[in-house]
């Protein structure tokens, strides 16, 4: 499988990012290729497409897969698995809200629910419980609204981005109506 300039940029900036967002390269570069590819790819193509070795596709395949980012198609005559993302790049964006939010939020409100119910025993510690309180209550206000967030259809969700700024000056303006200070 040869890669067009524009492709091979794309998967190249991709595969960058993706050691950012908590991916490793190769699978940066095999979720971009895979991305933007029009119709499904097998193991064997992304090998030659991406120069990478058969192993690293495989566990790269795995890792998505266990993400739910990739799902596996097959053809009729054709005994190779090929692969495939959902179409709407919005499903992508739920689906990896929904994983980051399994792997990162979830294990750190365990964490802080259970150092929340042991009561503190010095100066330090009500301060740092005052804090960890004040992360959870944060983290569960960001995830009660990323949950309303999940329940729009796209097309809400386009608007509701779209509104910007719109939105908090929308919040500026109650405030200063109702007499509330801005935080």
């Amino acid at each position: 499988m040869k890669m067009t300039p524009k492709t091979e940029a794309f998967v190249s900036h991709f595969g960058e990012m993706g050691s950012r967002w908590g991916m490793t390269r190769t699978v940066g570069q095999i979720y971009a290729l895979l991305m933007i590819t029009e119709k499904p790819i097998n193991a064997d193509d992304l090998v030659d497409a991406l120069s990478i070795s058969r192993s690293n596709v495989s566990m790269g395949l795995k890792e998505l897969q266990a993400w739910r980012l990739i799902k596996p198609v097959h053809f009729a005559g054709d005994r190779k698995e090929y692969y495939e993302t959902p179409d709407d790049i919005w499903e992508v964006a739920r689906l990896i809200f929904e994983e980051r939010r399994k792997r990162e939020l979830e294990p750190t409100m365990t964490m802080l629910r259970a150092e929340m119910m042991n009561a503190p025993v010095s100066e330090e510690g009500h301060y740092a419980h005052k804090k960890m309180s004040e992360i959870h209550d944060m983290i569960d206000d960001l995830t009660s609204w990323a949950d309303e967030l999940q329940k729009l259809n796209n097309k809400s969700l386009v608007k509701l981005m779209r509104l910007g700024s719109s939105v908090t000056k929308l919040v500026g303006m109650k405030d200063q109506l109702t007499g509330k200070k801005k935080d």
